[in-house]
């Protein structure tokens, strides 16, 4: 099963699975959510544990019901300082009960170092979480940082997009915006 689930993701972290079908969505990604892969088939995700900032387990499972903005990162990750604030920006607009920006820190990243680098960015709104054996990561094909998935209400993954990217973008919003009209 592990070995079907990492071929699976890397075929999607590759852009080997066709763009959605909704030609709506498809053409709100401009600028950096050109990036953004939407697939042609909801893809389950696994209920793979990782840890709070107060080492309580949990899983995916808790944002069932919700669109989800998942981004994985990690706190020597250039790139994931970039684009933190943005994903900030999107929780305070969208934060409701039918979204939320869930970021989680995978590979060896000291709760210590995230508040620190959270901090030095402004950030305050975001979860602490971590993935600190890679194991969610892994199993869902993160393959480098930053990634950010979509998950659906159902809690399936619904587009990938590899690198960082203006979260806060009119595009992003807009995307955003669409998919919370659809639930």
């Amino acid at each position: 099963m592990y070995l079907k689930s990492l071929a699976l993701y890397t075929a999607l972290a590759f852009g080997a699975i066709a763009a959605h079908a909704d030609p709506a969505l498809e053409a709100l990604r401009e600028g950096d959510m050109k990036k953004l892969t939407f697939h042609s088939d909801p893809q389950v995700v696994p209920s793979t544990a990782f840890v709070d900032a107060s080492d309580a387990e949990l899983s995916l499972e808790a944002y069932r019901g919700k669109y989800v903005v998942l981004n994985f990162w990690a706190t020597w990750c250039a790139p994931c300082r970039h684009e933190m604030p943005m994903l900030s920006n999107l929780q305070t607009e969208f934060q409701s009960d039918t979204f939320e920006v869930v970021t989680i820190a995978t590979g060896r990243n000291s709760l210590t170092g995230m508040r620190k680098f959270f901090d030095e960015i402004s950030v305050d709104n975001l979860p602490l979480y971590r993935d600190p054996r890679q194991k969610l990561a892994r199993e869902m094909a993160v393959l480098g940082l930053p990634i950010t998935v979509i998950l659906d209400p159902e809690g399936r993954e619904i587009a990938r997009l590899i690198g960082d990217a203006e979260w806060d973008s009119d595009s992003a919003k807009a995307i955003i915006a669409a998919l919370l009209a659809q639930s």
